[in-house]
């Protein structure tokens, strides 16, 4: 049985194309502050070179092997199991593997929305004014205001929810290969813009320092742990993106060379993404945080007090936007692709289904945030919170750990090397002994961290 259980059109006629569109998926909100700040607090340099080599010998052949696993069967999760281990004459309980992806992605989403949609916002707040020469205080007082106002919220993550499920619905061709020629491109001007900005106005020099000088004290076993915890968080792995993707890939399409230049290009752009806002930062005399406070407080509050801090504001949470788009509609896509072929359904059905179950559970992310409830959510102020860390630190690293286990250990080369080709023996053989023996122990470690 081969790969051919999905309309072959729906295939993109260029490897450039693949590429994009795993690049438009990794550069997602996290790369405009999560990267950034987890350097600064472990270790500077030392971060760095740990995450690379997390990134390149861990989380790059997890990637793989869900590209090689959708060519193999295609862009459902659940079907792309059920093919190959029918091949491998293996139990079907690893279909479960496909389950779990996409109920990772539509718990990423539930919360992922809500930050896009503040993002929206944000943009429209920037635009008007609202924080030009505003103190620290007021701006930290109106995010909170925000947080309380439960009907804009709804608007703004409605309206982008619409903007993902929208593109989801045009197809593989016109919605998603379309979107990421035109948000990649557009993407690198808007961060080109704000490196300039940051350059002119900003303080390279304190940047510089957090981000990149070794601070060797600071990198311990756990900044290793956070390393790999983000070079999964950071490239998509464990939602089905690389296996959905893998399907639509060009079929002469070297998988693993492809999944290495985009692992390279989003390196790049988190450390440059780090760059234009922390030197923004810094030259308001600001300690850097990461999350909300970064984005809707530390941000707004800088782009405030600067001059042309109001368009190059603008700027930043129209690319926070974009950028929050693609990774969405990567992570979107899975699912409805699953839900089509296991419910044989057409397109738009799935994707409303789909996007109608991630707007309910939204909706009680933003109700979290309302004073009134007073709800302790399993130890954290709100759901937002606990999903963010449930989907990251667990969910993520199981489906990642189920993947090389599944793909390392229960196929055989006969069945794993026509799925990876074109490509050298010598690339292969890598390959499947950093699944096998590196990436699988690294990732049981990082499961078992929180328990030492």
């Amino acid at each position: 049985m081969s790969i051919a259980v999905f309309n072959a059109s729906d295939r993109w006629s260029l490897r450039t194309t693949f590429v994009l569109a795993l690049s438009a998926s990794a550069l997602g909100m996290g790369n405009l502050w999560r990267f950034s700040y987890l350097t600064g607090e472990h270790g500077g340099g030392s971060f760095v070179i740990s995450y690379m080599l997390c990134l390149f010998l861990i989380a790059v052949p997890v990637m793989i092997a869900e590209a090689a696993l959708g060519r193999y069967g295609g862009p459902s999760s659940v079907a792309a199991l059920v093919l190959a281990s029918e091949r491998a004459e293996l139990s079907q309980g690893w279909r479960l593997i496909g389950v779990l992806a996409c109920l990772t992605g539509i718990l990423i989403l539930a919360f992922y929305i809500v930050v896009a949609g503040w993002s929206l916002a944000y943009a429209g707040f920037v635009y008007q004014g609202a924080f030009a020469a505003a103190p620290a205080a007021e701006v930290g007082i109106h995010f909170q205001q925000y947080l309380t106002d439960m009907p804009a919220q709804i608007y703004w993550q409605s309206l982008f929810l619409l903007a993902a499920a929208g593109t989801v619905i045009l197809g593989v061709q016109r919605g998603l290969g379309i979107l990421v020629w035109v948000a990649v491109p557009l993407m690198l001007i808007m961060l080109a813009f704000l490196l300039k900005f940051g350059l002119d106005h900003g303080d390279m020099g304190a940047t510089r320092d957090y981000l990149f000088s070794a601070k060797l004290a600071d990198f311990t076993l756990p900044s290793a742990l956070v390393a790999l915890g983000h070079a999964f968080f950071t490239l998509g792995v464990g939602v089905g993106i690389g296996i959905t993707y893998g399907a639509y890939a060009p079929e002469q399409t070297p998988i693993g060379p492809s999944i290495v230049a985009v692992a390279v290009f989003d390196t790049l752009i988190a450390m440059v993404a780090g760059m234009a806002i922390y030197s923004v930062v810094f030259a308001n005399n600001m300690d850097p945080t990461a999350g909300p406070s970064l984005l809707f407080i530390s941000l707004p509050y800088a782009f405030g007090n600067l001059d042309q801090g109001d368009l190059a504001g603008l700027v930043f949470f129209s690319l926070l936007g974009l950028a929050a788009l693609g990774s969405a509609v990567a992570i979107l896509e899975p699912i409805v692709a699953t839900v089509k072929r296991q419910f044989l359904v057409e397109r738009f059905t799935a994707t409303v289904v789909v996007g109608a179950t991630v707007w309910l559970l939204s909706l009680a992310v933003v109700d979290s945030f309302q004073p009134a409830i007073g709800t302790i959510w399993f130890g954290e102020p709100n759901l937002l919170t606990l999903l963010d860390g449930v989907t990251a630190n667990l969910l993520l690293p199981l489906v990642a750990l189920l993947i090389a286990l599944f793909m390392g250990w229960g196929l055989r080369s006969e069945i794993l090397r026509p799925a990876m080709a074109p490509g050298s023996d010598l690339f292969f053989s890598l390959w499947r002994f950093l699944l096998r023996y590196i990436a699988t122990p690294a990732i049981v470690l990082l499961l078992l961290a929180p328990f030492y």
